[in-house]
């Protein structure tokens, strides 16, 4: 049942059961993925770490809100949809659930989610206070079925220390490849002269590999699939992407056998120079850099470096989403939900403390923002972002997307047939 919602089932939730009367409490069931932390506590200023930092504020959301009482549902980041969608399938979908932009047409097109164009004013969530970035995340069809978080984008985590052995340190700053021969040249270069690893990163777990090429396919102004509906995969743009990466395998200067945990345990441990991943470890590893047992000392945050015509790179939005059905036939829990979010749209300046890029104007043009850790090393990234185009099926794509790719650098796949087959399955999915 991946990747498919059970249609008649989704139409009967939306559709089933009556508004309750008034009740002097309300429970928020809340859904989401970022790890788990156990003893996060009230305190939204001093947690670390995405787990941390977001229970914080839910925990904090329950505390203060008069009548409110919200229960987490934490999900593995891994399996987190198909929880979502079992659930909604079965008549039983949380109150408020995160949701990223690329997932957002899926729901809207089943009519899954709520909207909330005009309901955020009556709890204070000013939809003005949001870029106009945000708020197109955040809707479908024109109307807003989400409430945005976050912006968030792949980065170059940087060794500082490496770097500076390997002579690739200048004025502060490391010293960043320009084509893809220069990031080969510096890979051999960090190798022969520290013995370590230039790049690590989750290139067979989660689809981290896949926003790389994708970024590199952006550089080139390219896609994999047109707006219209056409896979545009198999491509020489799509050969040279992958080569820019599979050299680094190809030399022994990176290992493409690396999961998530292990590629950032391999950055902390100072096994690598860079690490590609997420501004979201920001705020963690910068506290991990402070700690006596951790190798990681002197840590920079680079944009993705341009390596092809143009700059770019991959990058998402968190938002928050309520259910079509808790609006229709529950008004009292609805509103209750709404609360939530504005308890979590009031803490935006807290959620930005992990490294995610804040989504309200005055939390980005205020002192506190400016004062982040970092936050001046990668602020060219938000005019770097670029995304595919809107798709429901997008994580269907990202799946085959992700097979293929881990195919060829861990099992040889060819590069050429491994192309083939992702553009006959990603055709197929987006002629359905």
């Amino acid at each position: 049942m991946k990747h498919l919602f059970i249609g008649a089932a989704l139409a009967a939730t939306i559709a089933t059961g009556a508004a309750t009367g008034a009740r002097a409490d309300e429970t928020v069931t809340l859904a989401r993925f970022f790890g788990a932390c156990e003893d996060a506590g009230t305190d939204t200023t001093t947690t670390v770490g995405e787990a941390c930092i977001i229970q914080s504020i839910i925990n904090a959301a329950s505390a203060q809100i008069p009548g409110v009482t919200v229960k987490t549902l934490p999900t593995d980041w891994g399996n987190y949809y198909d929880h979502i969608k079992a659930m909604f399938a079965a008549g039983d979908p949380p109150d408020v659930f995160v949701i990223h932009r690329s997932a957002l047409a899926e729901y809207g097109k089943l009519g899954a989610l709520a909207d909330l164009t005009d309901d955020l004013a009556g709890v204070g969530i000013d939809v003005n206070d949001f870029t106009d970035k945000a708020i197109k995340a955040a809707s479908y069809n024109g109307r807003m079925i989400a409430m945005p978080m976050d912006f968030h984008a792949n980065l170059f985590h940087v060794n500082m220390d490496i770097m500076k052995e390997a002579g690739l340190v200048k004025d502060g700053k490391p010293i960043l490849p320009s084509s893809p021969e220069e990031l080969l040249a510096q890979a051999q270069q960090v190798k022969e002269r520290t013995g370590k690893d230039y790049l690590a990163a989750d290139f067979a777990q989660f689809p981290i590999g896949v926003r790389l090429v994708e970024a590199l396919l952006w550089q080139q102004n390219s896609n994999i699939f047109t707006a219209d509906g056409t896979a545009t995969i198999d491509t020489p743009e799509a050969r040279n992407a992958i080569h820019a990466i599979t050299q680094l395998f190809d030399t022994g200067l990176a290992n493409p056998k690396l999961n998530y945990a292990d590629s950032q345990q391999a950055f902390l441990n100072g096994d690598a120079a860079i690490l590609v991943n997420g501004d979201w470890v920001v705020g963690d590893f910068t506290d991990q850099a402070t700690k006596p047992d951790v190798a990681l000392k002197n840590y920079y945050v680079a944009t993705f470096p341009q390596l092809f015509q143009s700059p770019a790179t991959w990058a998402d939005n968190h938002t928050w989403a309520i259910p079509a059905s808790l609006k229709a036939n529950d008004p009292e829990k609805y509103q209750a939900a709404l609360k939530v979010l504005k308890f979590i749209y009031d803490h935006d300046i807290d959620w930005a403390r992990t490294g995610h890029m804040a989504v309200r104007k005055s939390v980005l043009e205020s002192d506190a923002y400016a004062a982040l850790p970092h936050r001046t090393e990668y602020a060219g990234t938000t005019a770097i972002a670029h995304d595919t185009p809107a798709s429901p099926s997008y994580n269907a794509i990202q799946d085959v997307l992700n097979r293929e790719f881990q195919a060829i650098w861990l099992t040889g796949k060819p590069v050429d047939q491994a192309l083939a087959d992702a553009q006959g399955e990603v055709q197929d999915i987006l002629d359905r």
